[in-house]
């Protein structure tokens, strides 16, 4: 055996009995077979469950009374009851999710809007108001100017100090 292994061009480890091989062959073929059942099982689990819950309810109890028989049986319904129950309230607390769902966006919403008209956009220039053509122009009233009236008495030109005579009322 070491002359065969000798002239070979393979490495040692390979060098292995035909006994070993077909253990190995027969370890992957189960291997493959139980994924295989696993895959099979894990893709049709809903199946087995609704068979054995159906295979439990349906299958009739020799051994019970009439009094465990009914027993059983209105267990059974309020277990039904309680599955409708259930099935409703996941139905209602969806429904809510989804209205504070969408009551929340209104809210950012309105938070968003409110918050743009307490901080409005600071503008370039007022609104451009066009003006009437002369034709169509609006007599407008003339426009008095007011002049301030003339001062009396004495006047200072250039700031000098005004001194005033004797006021004729005066003793």
């Amino acid at each position: 055996m070491m002359d065969q292994t000798a002239g070979s061009d393979l490495p040692p480890v390979l060098h292995t009995s035909s006994r070993r091989v077909s253990w190995l062959l027969v370890l992957v073929v189960v291997l493959v077979g139980l994924c295989a059942a696993g895959a099979y099982f894990w893709t049709n689990v809903g199946q087995f469950v609704e068979t054995l819950a159906a295979a439990r309810e349906v299958a009739p109890m020799p051994g019970l009374s009439p009094e465990d028989r009914a027993a059983l049986s209105e267990i059974q319904s309020g277990q039904q009851k309680a599955r409708d129950e259930f099935a409703k309230l996941n139905r209602s607390i969806s429904a809510q999710l989804a209205d504070l769902t969408r009551i929340s966006d209104q809210i950012a919403a309105l938070t968003l809007r409110i918050d743009s008209l307490q901080n409005p956009a600071p503008t370039a220039s007022p609104p451009h108001v066009p003006r009437p053509t002369p034709g169509h122009a609006v007599s407008e009233p003339a426009k008095t100017l007011v002049r301030s009236p003339k001062p009396q008495g004495p006047v200072s030109v250039g700031g000098a100090p005004l001194v005033s005579g004797p006021k004729p009322d005066e003793p």
